[in-house]
């Protein structure tokens, strides 16, 4: 204590300088009302970039959740285009309701590969998500493949970069369908089998999944025309499609659930039988 009173008493000449500068500062920004403006904005400035600061450093540890809520909005959206086909009534629809068709989980892939011959894909979703096997996976731009094993977290996914893998895909302009296979050249490129060479084929024309199997709904993206030939027989296109996946670049992806699968497959084997 008797130290800090001998710092006073020396340097009380300082001190006292100080203290009359800031009083006169004070009065200065007060009366002058150019000084006045220019502290106020210079306050506002350094005050305005900390607080800058520290929203982008809050935004930049949010990104995650925001994420998240942006991909169960567009999973919410996906279930009003494929769960009803009454344009005026999309907006409106509650796809909670027990008449909605098709249930959409989203989820994250952790591992894809897609240089293999049969390539798998893992997502962090399993059983204690609901998610089973032979569910179809899609990413905002399009088809991905089908849930194989399930894990109470996790679950792999046939890719249709996948030589075991065979879809029922369609030309979106016409009702002409075939089998969606892979030739193992490109993971851009996959093969648009079995369509007759009577379909009006041309190149840049869209490819979607055609809805003749419990998997898929109709009409989700798979790619465009790059180009098609006849087969040996001469009696169907091969047609080479162009994906609007990058399927060396996935991350969010969405498990689509149709509600009614095990009634229709029931019907059908029952019919095969």
């Amino acid at each position: 204590m008797q130290q800090i009173i001998n710092f006073i008493i020396r340097n009380k000449i300082v001190l006292l300088y100080l203290l009359l500068f800031s009083i006169s500062l004070f009065f200065t920004i007060q009366t002058h009302s150019y000084h006045k403006s220019k502290f106020v904005n210079s306050a506002n400035f350094l005050s305005g970039g900390i607080y800058g600061s520290v929203n982008d450093v809050s935004e930049y540890f949010n990104l995650k959740s925001q994420n998240q809520l942006l991909q169960e909005e567009n999973n919410y959206l996906r279930s009003l285009v494929y769960n009803t086909t009454d344009t005026l009534a999309k907006p409106f629809l509650d796809t909670i309701q027990s008449g909605a068709t098709y249930k959409f989980t989203p989820a994250i892939v952790i591992k894809n590969s897609y240089s293999a011959t049969n390539n798998m894909l893992t997502i962090n979703k399993g059983a204690r998500d609901s998610i089973k096997q032979d569910l179809g996976v899609i990413t905002s731009k399009g088809i991905l493949g089908i849930v194989d094993n399930i894990s109470n977290k996790y679950a792999t996914v046939i890719s249709i970069l996948n030589t075991k893998s065979r879809i029922s895909a369609q030309l979106k302009k016409t009702n002409h369908f075939g089998s969606l296979v892979w030739d193992t050249k490109s993971p851009n490129i996959i093969q648009l089998q079995e369509i007759q060479k009577i379909a009006p084929v041309k190149k840049g024309d869209t490819i979607v999944t055609s809805g003749l199997s419990s998997i898929f709904p109709k009409n989700i993206p798979i790619g465009t025309v790059q180009s098609f030939n006849l087969d040996v027989a001469e009696n169907y296109y091969i047609i080479n499609v162009k994906l609007f996946n990058d399927m060396t670049n996935i991350e969010h992806v969405y498990v689509i659930e149709n509600k009614d699968a095990s009634e229709i497959n029931s019907l059908l084997n029952a019919t095969n039988e």
